[in-house]
């Protein structure tokens, strides 16, 4: 035996192992060995082959000069070079015998698993676990290798695959990027007891998209967790929003197929139709997993992404947690902003991933063993990714796959890289052609791939030079997408959530099409996921939430609507509203609207959510509209529910104290005070260069609204486009005493410093009119 390393100190159990032993056994299995012994989530037990025994089995067959040897002059970019070398390392680990103590130590290890398990052989998990791996500004996703379901002697045979895997072409173009000396990089096996998995997948304590961290985003399927984290599916998606550890939002995916354990090795099969149409997990086991996932990032001090694994006992377990590696280091004082400045054809949709624009000629590779001809600046085009694909996803200028979710290997290792890529796309190795100009655009939640190079520009703003201003600054905010990038701006909340976007977009149907069909609890669920999608980011901050505003022919274009709308000359004027919500035909589907509202304050627990009352003509609409809120449980001071109206009709105005004692404030849409003070409809294109929010009679409008509701101590704030448009329009509104001014995302920061600005300018005419006295 090498007399540089203590025999006692090549096997050591999970129990015995704290997240400071990562330099002996890597990142994996301190972790492991941390939650066993430091936190009551379950995981499977087991023991880890240290860094020591590493070494030991390297130098003891001489395969330290031969790993020099081979990466000397090693070019990571001659794809060729690479597979070559990569492959001479790997066949010298794997020909090399494990010294014979070291064999006894591993297999002893796991006859004792065995016995305490009270089995003559036990499935184990064979996993990889350098020690360079998971420190927290490098992920090494996927990086080594895994082997599953391995029994008896085979763990040998597993562990020198492990210790080869050291040497991927990807994991020796992997250290190089990020500077690790290949010679100082040891690695660890983790052998683990297997769960028969029924169903598994992965979980991040933070928004892996957007960085928001009041969310945990879990993906499972069905069978071993493989599928998912190559992205060999589509799992489904859970978020739970972790102030009230309430479920904001599912998605079903289509789970194709599962990785489960046969006589003859792991097997992909079909899964039954029937199967895929049901979830995967309970919605007690997903708040049951969050909470463990809560326990392990409070433990660590830091986002983490975790892999689990529901048995066939029906229990569930973590297999692994890692810290998340990049947005928990990412510059959050500088808010950077891709900007396309022009449109093309749609050529292919997906999921975004990583808020940016990348352009290139297309280079379709449907085999990763052609990697070579890959080119750096294309755009990669492919059905999925795994660890083999990294050393040309580097170079790629965005990546498109076919297959797979927030957590696949390709959405992970694209976010770290800082590069744009699209997943889920379906068809993209057929729709696109290699050497096709295109540009990735992933600046929203659906990515699109168009046609040609398109000018974009990149805006980058200063996030710390903003200040607290008296006057508060909102955004306008349609769904839960634009939200959550918007509860990143130094803002103070939403001052317009648009219900009718949510309709539009999650729903698509009229509300009284589907009562017909007797589908009221779709209606309420989607409704409420999707008005919780937008609430939940910028919980606590006040989010203000518009009763649905469709016209009448909006309505009528929505699925099954037709028939349920007259027919309106000037619907901007005509069944809108109060009105709507009060008449004995539309009353079911408003009905609807107050539960799916309550749901998400009282059942999800976002209670910053106000609600809105639109085009409110009379005093009469008024109450009678109060009076359905309050049958359905929506009453002004329950549960701290503050119901506001908007001020967009000059009767609003003119009658604004009586409306001051039914509602606790009001938001003023000026694009309709606009067209009614001036008798303007703004949809009449002959008309427009008369239409302006800047008029007198507009502006005195709203002066008197601000004394009116100040009077009887009611908030006034805006939320329509003059602020947006008009810089000086915000002077008038500060000077005017206005609560808050909500503004179009895009304008949100040049907003807040203008009123910082104007508010200093008051501050110091003040003090100046002071001295002279």
């Amino acid at each position: 035996m090498n007399g540089k390393y203590k025999s006692e100190s090549f096997v050591l159990w999970f129990d015995e192992l704290r997240k400071t032993d990562t330099p002996l056994v890597g990142g994996k299995n301190s972790s492991l060995g941390e939650m066993i012994s430091q936190t009551n989530v379950p995981v499977p037990h087991g023991f880890a082959i240290t860094s020591n025994a590493y070494w030991y089995f390297i130098r003891s067959c001489g395969l330290e000069e031969v790993i020099r040897k081979n990466l000397t002059g090693l070019d990571t970019h001659n794809m060729a070079m690479l597979r070559k070398v990569g492959k001479s390392i790997r066949s010298s680990i794997i020909r090399a015998k494990i010294p014979e103590d070291l064999e006894k130590m591993v297999m002893e290890h796991y006859k004792e698993m065995c016995k305490k398990s009270g089995k003559n052989e036990l499935y184990v998990a064979v996993r990889s676990s350098a020690t360079a791996e998971d420190l927290p500004d490098a992920s090494f996703a996927g990086q080594q290798d895994t082997y599953l379901n391995i029994t008896g002697r085979n763990i040998l045979k597993a562990v020198k695959y492990c210790i080869a895997s050291l040497f991927t072409d990807r994991a020796i173009s992997y250290r190089v990027d990020k500077n690790f000396d290949h010679l100082k990089v040891a690695l660890s096996v983790g052998i683990q007891e297997m769960v028969n998995s029924r169903v598994a997948g992965v979980m991040f304590t933070i928004d892996p998209d957007t960085g928001f961290k009041n969310m945990i985003v879990i993906e499972g399927a069905y069978g071993l967790g493989e599928n998912v984290v190559q992205g060999k599916v589509t799992p489904d998606e859970f978020h739970v929003f972790k102030p009230k550890k309430s479920i904001i939002m599912k998605k079903l995916g289509s789970k194709e197929k599962m990785l489960i354990r046969t006589k003859k090795g792991n097997k992909n099969v079909k899964v039954d139709e029937h199967l895929r149409k049901r979830f995967v997990l309970s919605e007690s086991d997903v708040l049951h997993l969050a909470e463990y996932g809560m326990k392990i990032e409070k433990h660590y001090g830091r986002p983490m992404d975790i892999e689990w694994a529901k048995g066939d006992d029906h229990k569930l377990y973590i297999l692994q947690a890692r810290p998340e590696t990049v947005h928990s280091s990412g510059d959050s004082s500088i808010l950077k902003k891709y900007i396309l400045l022009e449109d093309g054809k749609i050529l292919v949709k997906g999921q975004s991933i990583g808020r940016k624009i990348g352009q290139g000629k297309v280079n379709i590779i449907k085999d990763v063993k052609k990697i070579d001809k890959f080119k750096p600046g294309e755009v990669l085009v492919t059905g999925m990714t795994d660890p083999s694909w990294e050393p040309i996803m580097k170079i790629a200028s965005a990546i498109v796959t076919e297959r797979g979710g927030l957590t696949c290997h390709a959405a992970i290792v694209s976010r770290e890289l800082g590069i744009p890529c699209i997943i889920g796309s379906g068809n993209a190795t057929k729709v696109l052609k290699t050497g096709q100009p295109v540009t990735v655009d992933c600046t929203r939640k659906e990515g699109f791939v168009k046609a040609g190079i398109l000018k974009y520009k990149l805006q980058g703003i200063k996030l710390d030079n903003l200040r607290n201003t008296k006057t508060k600054v909102l955004v306008n905010a349609g769904i839960p997408e634009e939200a959550l990038e918007a509860s990143c701006l130094p803002v103070d909340g939403i001052g317009l959530a648009r219900e009718e976007f949510i309709t539009s977009s999650s729903i698509g149907e009229h509300p009284l099409h589907m009562i017909e069909q007797h589908r009221e609890d779709e209606y309420i669920k989607k409704l409420s996921e999707g008005i919780a999608g937008i609430a939940a980011p910028f919980y606590p901050r006040p989010v203000i939430l518009r009763l649905a505003d469709f016209k009448t022919n909006e309505y009528a274009s929505l699925e099954g609507g037709a028939k349920f709308e007259p027919l309106e000359r000037n619907p901007m004027i005509g069944w809108r509203g109060a009105s709507r919500y009060i008449d004995p035909k539309y009353e079911p589907a408003f009905r609807l609207e107050c539960r799916a509202i309550k749901r998400v304050r009282d059942v999800m627990g976002l209670t910053n959510l106000k609600v809105m009352v639109p085009f409110c003509r009379t005093v009469n609409e008024a109450e009678k509209v109060l009076k359905i809120m309050k049958s359905e449980g929506l009453e002004s001071g329950k549960n701290d529910l503050e119901v506001y109206m908007m001020a967009e009709i000059p009767s609003n105005v003119i009658l604004a104290d009586q409306f001051s004692k039914l509602f606790d404030g009001f938001s003023i849409g000026s694009n309709d005070l606009t067209q009614l003070t001036l008798g303007i409809d703004r949809d009449n294109e002959k008309l427009l260069s008369e239409f302006d929010e800047r008029n007198d009679a507009v502006k005195m409008l709203i002066s008197n609204l601000i004394k009116t509701a100040h009077k009887y101590k009611r908030h006034v704030g805006i939320c329509g486009e003059a602020p947006s448009n008009y810089p000086e329009y915000v002077e008038f509104l500060v000077k005017e005493g206005i609560d808050t001014i909500s503004v179009n995302v895009d304008a949100a920061v040049k907003t807040k410093l203008m009123v910082t600005k104007i508010e200093l300018g008051d501050k110091k005419k003040t003090k100046t009119k002071a001295k002279k006295k």
